[in-house]
C-alpha cells in the first residue's frame, strides 16, 4: 500500500508530536507545519495527498490558510480540525472547499478515517 502523504498543520508542539507518531505507525509520510505560512510553504514544495489544519493559530488562522491552500492547490482535501468551534467558522471552512471538520479532541482512529476518506475522494475525481 502506497504511503499516504499527509501534512499535519497545527501550533500546538504536543499535537504535532503525538498525531505524527501515530499516523506514521500507518504507514502515512508525515510532515509537519506550526502555522498557516509555514503550511503554504510546504504545500508548495510538496504534493500532499491530504492536509490537517487547526483553526486557532496566531499569525494567520486555518480559515485564512483554507482560503489559500484551495487557491494554490484546489483538489487537496483539507481536514479542519479545531478545539474552538462555531458555526459561522464551521459555514466558512465548508463554504471554502473543506473536506470535512472535526472537533477536538478526536480519537486517532476517527481522524485516520476522515483522512483515508479524502485521499479515496480525491483519488476518485483524479480518475
Amino acid at each position: 500500500m502506497k504511503k499516504i502523504r499527509l501534512l499535519l498543520v497545527d501550533d500546538e508542539k504536543d499535537f504535532l508530536t503525538a498525531y505524527s507518531r501515530r499516523f506514521i505507525r500507518r504507514n502515512a509520510e508525515v510532515t509537519i507545519a506550526s502555522s498557516g505560512p509555514e503550511a503554504l510553504d510546504r504545500i508548495g514544495e510538496t504534493d500532499f495527498d491530504v492536509v490537517i489544519l487547526d483553526v486557532m493559530m496566531p499569525e494567520m488562522n486555518g480559515i485564512e490558510t483554507l482560503r489559500r491552500i484551495k487557491a494554490a492547490a484546489p483538489d487537496l482535501p483539507v481536514i479542519i480540525l479545531t478545539g474552538h468551534a462555531d458555526h459561522k467558522t464551521l459555514i466558512q471552512g465548508m463554504d471554502m472547499g473543506a473536506f470535512d471538520f472535526l472537533l477536538k479532541p478526536v480519537g486517532t482512529d476517527e481522524l485516520f478515517f476522515k483522512v483515508m476518506d479524502a485521499v479515496k475522494s480525491r483519488s476518485r475525481t483524479r480518475s
